[in-house]
């Protein structure tokens, strides 16, 4: 599931639910759907859970919620659904942070990601809890740590065990029953997770991005590794690399899209990395460029972008796309009656600004194509001589299993048709991909360092392989998808 996590310890004995609370307000933009906190004090777990945005706290109302959360531990989550059902009862018991227990043994997780082989995890958790009931994959995480615990007493025994049994994508932060702090990543580091620390105090988090860190004036130490388990102590942090030489496979759509601009990955702000995506689409479509007469973004993942763009190639960034603020839901993860809608609702054109214009649109990347066919629509009406869309990621030819809510081949426009196509298909009069190579120059990284499935059909995990290639098979021989491909038992291996 696409999901912000944050988990902190103080060892002053001081409450953390502000820092959790600020944690996560800096990260909701990874999940709109629900949140949850949860708090660890004497032996014994609080939380608190409910669906859409990490609400306002008003002054007044400040002691009721520290009377709730107690405790100098606590973990919290925002989540958008890619495991289990959408509905608002199922998106209730899927919100985290989840907690087991067994024979006296607990343990609370907060966890990002996205399980791949649900099917035989949710025979075994059966088989060793008589009372299980799978909510959404935070559930199999939750209990097959339990069960780890359980069954070698050992924290890091309990890790290594979900590490080797879980095929997908995982960054958990957690409290066990006996108020020991951790985390861990998977073994290939697909999803963020860094440590920091408060300089003022004897205080220590986990987050998904650096930004909530900033928010809480904590200063980063380090992103965890690919199958790395780190615990806490008065001393600081504890790093143990539970699984020897992994696979790095970080996820490649965090810098295009998901994350904050202002949030630190591989050393670089995530919004100069962008700015280097639109320099490099200017200098892989020049001709296109010298044909343009002004820049719009789809904001605000665009903006970035756009002003990479505009810093290339001279042309004028004019702001005539603007976001309604408040209009909050992705429209990738919603469902197809409500996107158009919604679409045509978050995006506002100031049509005097395009008005006879070549108009030069840059987007963070094209998942269906509704999002931009939507505004190229918009642009036309507006009275746009021409329109190019600049995208930022690669043509989009396969799904994800680990935690971006695009998960069938087809719902995806690019794993059908080739960009000239996809151009016909929105309304566009070119659309330009930035180069792989153009990516990889911008992040830093190599290919094989992170995970580029969706662009490249080579998933890092063998289950995933598995299944994407019989789906691949079956759908270019016309079978019809219903739902997650990888939520359908009969590819589960």
């Amino acid at each position: 599931m696409g999901c912000g996590i944050f988990g902190v310890i103080n060892y002053d004995n001081q409450p953390v639910f502000p820092y959790v609370y600020w944690g996560l307000r800096a990260q909701n933009h990874r999940g709109h759907q629900s949140h949850g906190f949860l708090t660890y004090s004497n032996g014994e777990f609080y939380a608190y859970k409910n669906l859409d945005l990490v609400p306002k706290v008003k002054g007044d109302a400040i002691n009721e919620w520290f009377g709730r959360l107690p405790g100098s531990i606590g973990i919290g989550n925002v989540r958008y659904t890619t495991s289990g059902k959408c509905d608002d009862v199922s998106i209730v018991q899927g919100t985290q942070p989840f907690t087991a227990s067994i024979d006296g043994i607990k343990v609370a997780l907060s966890f990002n990601g996205n399980i791949v082989n649900t099917q035989p995890l949710k025979k075994e958790m059966a088989e060793n809890f008589p009372n299980f009931v799978y909510n959404c994959d935070s559930d199999l995480v939750c209990h097959k740590m339990l069960l780890g615990l359980k069954q070698t007493n050992d924290l890091v025994l309990a890790a290594k065990s979900v590490m080797e049994s879980l095929d997908g994508a995982f960054s958990v932060t957690g409290i066990t029953g006996d108020g020991t702090f951790f985390a861990f990543k998977d073994p290939h580091g697909i999803k963020p997770l860094c440590a920091g620390h408060d300089p003022k105090s004897k205080t220590y988090a986990f987050s998904s991005e650096t930004v909530s860190l900033d928010m809480n004036s904590f200063v980063r130490d380090f992103e965890l590794n690919p199958g790395e388990l780190v615990t806490v102590s008065k001393e600081g942090f504890k790093r143990i690399q539970v699984i020897p030489n992994p696979r790095p496979a970080f996820c490649a759509f965090e810098f295009a899209y998901f994350a904050r601009p202002d949030s630190i990955f591989n050393g670089k702000y995530v919004y100069e990395i962008r700015e280097d995506f639109g320099r490099n689409i200017v200098k892989e479509f020049p001709q296109i460029a010298k044909d343009g007469d002004i820049i719009l973004s789809v904001p605000e993942t665009g903006d970035d972008s756009a002003m990479g763009v505009h810093e290339e190639s001279g042309l004028r960034w004019e702001r005539a796309s603007r976001r309604h603020r408040y209009v909050t839901e992705r429209a990738f993860i919603l469902l197809n009656a409500e996107r158009y809608s919604t679409i045509d609702k978050k995006i506002n054109i100031l049509d005097a600004k395009v008005k006879d214009k070549r108009v030069i649109i840059t987007e963070d990347s094209i998942v269906r194509g509704d999002t931009t066919s939507v505004i190229i629509e918009k642009l036309r009406k507006a009275g746009a001589k021409k329109v190019y869309v600049f995208v930022t990621f690669p043509r989009i030819i396969g799904p994800c299993f680990y935690g971006i809510d695009m998960s069938s081949y087809g719902q995806l426009v690019g794993s059908r048709h080739n960009s000239e196509e996809i151009a016909k298909i929105i309304g566009a009069d070119g659309v330009c991909y930035q180069s792989l190579e153009g990516l990889l120059s911008a992040i830093g990284k190599k290919e094989d360092e992170l995970c580029l499935a969706c662009v490249t059909g080579k998933y890092p995990t063998p289950c995933a392989q598995k299944i994407a290639d019989a789906m691949k098979k079956r759908f270019q021989e016309g079978y019809e998808e219903k739902g997650r491909i990888y939520e359908n038992e009969d590819v589960q291996p």
